[in-house]
């Protein structure tokens, strides 16, 4: 049986056979709702309300993420009990020593795994498109992680955690459109298609400027038959981004934070390399104009001495490599983990308990 790969993200889940020039199999949303039994013949049940298991990036409600879990392993990958396969786990970047040895445990101990390997989302995320050396920009639902990772070590002192990400976005277009579009009765599920679908980011602030001045409007009808106009608005979801103040958060931009991020490495002479192989990847950076606009302003902060640049998937990956570019990684480091024995086996995890993932996966 091939390895499993698992990434569990704020908003999707991500898990399949080891397959790197493959999709993962196995793209769920994390969200979960309850059935609960009604009338007590156990033959209805209602609704309970939503749960969402993992909140910017970390696991928040362990019985429903194993209810989560438990679904994916023995239905989507047609795991049988006591028959469970090896299992490599992309890792949110500072995930805490309590969370690490409690994800060990569920999977020993719960769920059976015989053999095991955890390994941070930046390193992966730099995998997926050929290179162990440079910078993970991780741009999800939940969270916005910027990480230097040199020779498959993510540099954890200069990790940044930028405080925007995909879902504060969808919450300021749905301010915005309750603005402009008083009579639309808009849900969040609404609003984070529109935000996928019409989100935007100016080429610069002036160009920006200008279009929030004079933006022609798109019609755009909802499944409900209403007719909404939406013009400005995509631009600002975008704009927010590099100028957090949109949102009232005083901090700065992406292209300041990663600069800022990249600094902070030591020796100084291996910043040349880690700015000249930036990964911008997950959901959120899919909005267009994103990746030609912090390009931009990335060369205008930097020094005149490095140019930026932004590493694209090789041809031979798959297309959406760069939004499942952990998974992908996962799957790609899995085909060399488990045949060289790098990984925890049952074996060494009965011997020493959960503390083992900190020396066996770094």
């Amino acid at each position: 049986m091939e390895p499993a790969v698992l990434d569990s993200g704020s908003m999707y889940l991500k898990a399949g056979f080891a397959s790197p020039d493959q999709d993962p199999s196995i793209i769920l949303p994390t969200a979960m709702s309850r059935v609960e039994e009604e009338g007590g013949n156990g033959n209805s049940g209602v609704i309970g309300d939503i749960t969402h298991p993992i909140k910017r990036g970390m696991i928040k409600d362990w019985d429903a993420m194993e209810d989560l879990w438990r679904y994916v392993f023995y239905t989507g990958l047609g795991w049988e009990p006591g028959n469970e396969g090896q299992l490599l786990v992309a890792e949110p970047l500072l995930t805490s020593k309590v969370s690490r040895e409690r994800m060990v445990q569920t999977m020993f101990e719960t769920f059976n795994v015989n053999g095991l390997y955890a390994v941070e989302q930046a390193v992966l995320s730099l995998y997926a498109v050929g290179r162990i050396t440079g910078v993970a920009i991780d741009a999800g639902h939940g969270k916005i992680d910027i990480a230097p990772v040199w020779e498959g070590a993510v540099q954890h002192n200069a990790v940044k955690r930028f405080e925007i990400a995909g879902q504060d976005l969808t919450d300021l277009l749905a301010k915005e459109l309750a603005q402009s579009q008083p009579d639309a009765k808009l849900d969040l599920a609404v609003v984070e298609m529109l935000k996928e679908k019409y989100a935007t980011v100016s080429k610069d602030s002036s160009g920006y400027a200008a279009t929030a001045e004079d933006c022609p409007s798109i019609e755009h009808t909802l499944p409900d038959g209403q007719v909404i106009s939406i013009g400005r608005e995509v631009y600002t979801v975008g704009e927010a981004l590099l100028r957090p103040s949109i949102l009232g958060v005083e901090e700065d931009g992406l292209a300041e934070q990663l600069l800022r991020s990249v600094s902070m490495c030591s020796p100084s002479e291996n910043q040349r390399q880690l700015i000249e192989n930036i990964v911008l990847c997950g959901g959120t950076s899919m909005m267009a104009g994103l990746d030609a606009r912090l390009h931009k302003e990335a060369i205008l902060l930097a020094n005149p001495s490095v140019r930026p640049s932004l590493i694209k998937p090789p041809e031979y990956m798959p297309e959406n490599t760069l939004i499942n570019s952990a998974w992908m990684g996962g799957a790609i480091l899995a085909k060399v983990v488990f045949p060289q024995n790098q990984h925890i086996t049952k074996a060494e995890y009965d011997e020493t308990g959960p503390p083992i993932v900190h020396r066996k996966c770094f």
